[in-house]
């Protein structure tokens, strides 16, 4: 809406929390893609993410409305923290679901990402294959470590903020990561797919 425009999720949440509903609705309007985006890549399923997505933000308007949101400056952290303990919540719920989780002394090694480049079209059909390549691999790691790769590649978050969100230490944010980059590599290899970008 044009009167919310220039204001930030964290102002809009404070107003929504004074009474104003329809800056609720622009909150909602900004953040719901993102949020959804986020939650689908884990679950791999649409109902299933749907569900979730209502239920994080049934979370979201009970602690506004009972005041347990500040002004942080992270208002999507906070949201995606949420949406994160009810992706958790689903998981435990889910019976015979065994996920082994890295050990807590492994750390991350050196990774480097090459830049897609678009200097020509024969490198960028290889990088698009490439790119594909490594979503359909990263579709088929365990939820924590494609959580963790969503949440450094996709939204470029630092590991302290992974951590803070997903409510585990950095190194075990940094062993996912690891475990996830064994895991992508092992699959590429099995499958004889070339991960390498083209410059």
């Amino acid at each position: 809406m044009k009167k919310f425009e220039g204001m930030t999720d964290e102002a809009l949440a404070m107003l929504y929390v004074k009474g104003n509903n329809s800056a609720f609705d622009e909150l909602l309007d900004r953040t719901q893609a993102k949020l959804f985006t986020y939650i689908m890549f884990v679950v791999h399923d649409h109902d299933i993410a749907d569900d979730i997505f209502q239920e994080t933000f049934v979370k979201v308007i009970t602690r506004l409305q009972s005041g347990q949101y500040t002004d942080s400056g992270k208002f999507i952290f906070w949201l995606t923290r949420i949406a994160h303990n009810c992706i958790m919540d689903w998981y435990r719920q889910q019976e015979g679901r065994h996920i082994v989780e890295p050990n807590a002394n492994n750390d991350l090694q050196n990774l480097s990402m090459a830049s897609v480049m678009d200097t020509f079209r024969e490198s960028e059909l290889v990088n698009e294959q490439v790119l594909r390549d490594v979503r359909r691999i990263m579709d088929a790691l365990p939820a924590p470590q494609r959580e963790v790769v969503y949440m450094r590649f996709y939204q470029q978050l630092s590991f302290k903020e992974i951590s803070d969100i997903t409510g585990v230490s950095i190194n075990t944010s940094l062993g996912r990561m690891r475990y996830a980059l064994i895991n992508m590599r092992r699959m590429a290899k099995q499958h004889n797919i070339e991960l390498a970008l083209q410059d």
